[in-house]
């Protein structure tokens, strides 16, 4: 077994040079049916990579200037260049939330954080609220100790008035889950403005985290990526 303190400790350097963070690792049982590491054997330890608020907006934008304008998901090959350029350097594989099949992200983020998730199905961190991603993760065919994530208080419980449930005009989430279709044909209407521009009114409504709230440059580039704008 490795011990992961050098090996972190260098990986969360090399993801701080784009504004990435680590979200903790966890080992994979055995019996447990994992994604393959970089040799193609299954992998034995994940590493989480995600950021907290909009940490790696200007490294992202900076990249994106260089790029043709046409590129497609640029986020997401942004994140994919970062995170494989760290894992060529660690003996790990890199795998995106978008990759096809797709992998359990979420459960993996739970499992590694303790986190649960808020009304909206974003998972709520008991520091950044609702204002943080997952943009991979490095798949590793070294067993590595991590420690165990701390339990943490799940804020949702303990709010009592719940505004992320009511402030979207349209009702998108609800106890029946999330109205896709009815959130779609709101922002991209005429009354969709102020989601357009400031995202989404729900998630914006949570009292959670709120110093590391996205910008709204940052929100308008993710709803219009979602919509399809």
């Amino acid at each position: 077994m490795i011990f992961a303190r050098d090996l972190v400790g260098q990986i969360a350097t090399a993801l701080a040079v784009d504004g990435l963070i680590l979200r903790g690792g966890f080992r994979f049982t055995d019996g447990e049916a994992a994604p393959t590491g970089p040799s193609g054997a299954s992998a034995k330890s994940a590493l989480l990579v995600g950021q907290a608020g909009a940490a790696p907006w200007p490294y992202f934008q900076r990249w994106l200037e260089q790029q043709a304008r046409d590129i497609a998901n640029p986020l997401d090959t942004w994140s994919r260049e970062v995170i494989g350029s760290v894992a060529q350097g660690c003996d790990a594989r890199a795998v995106s939330p978008s990759d096809r099949p797709y992998l359990p992200f979420q459960q993996w983020a739970m499992r590694a954080e303790g986190l649960k998730p808020s009304p909206l199905g974003v998972l709520m961190h008991p520091q950044y609220g609702l204002w943080h991603a997952y943009r991979g993760a490095l798949l590793f065919e070294d067993e590595i100790s991590f420690p165990e994530p701390h339990a943490a208080i799940h804020l949702c419980d303990i709010c009592v008035e719940k505004p992320c449930l009511k402030s979207c005009p349209v009702d998108a989430y609800s106890g029946q889950g999330f109205a896709h279709e009815a959130c779609l044909d709101h922002v991209r209407g005429s009354r969709g403005e102020p989601c357009r521009v400031g995202g989404c009114l729900d998630r914006n409504a949570c009292p959670y985290g709120t110093s590391y709230r996205y910008p709204p440059e940052v929100q308008a580039f993710h709803m219009a990526a979602f919509a399809r704008l």
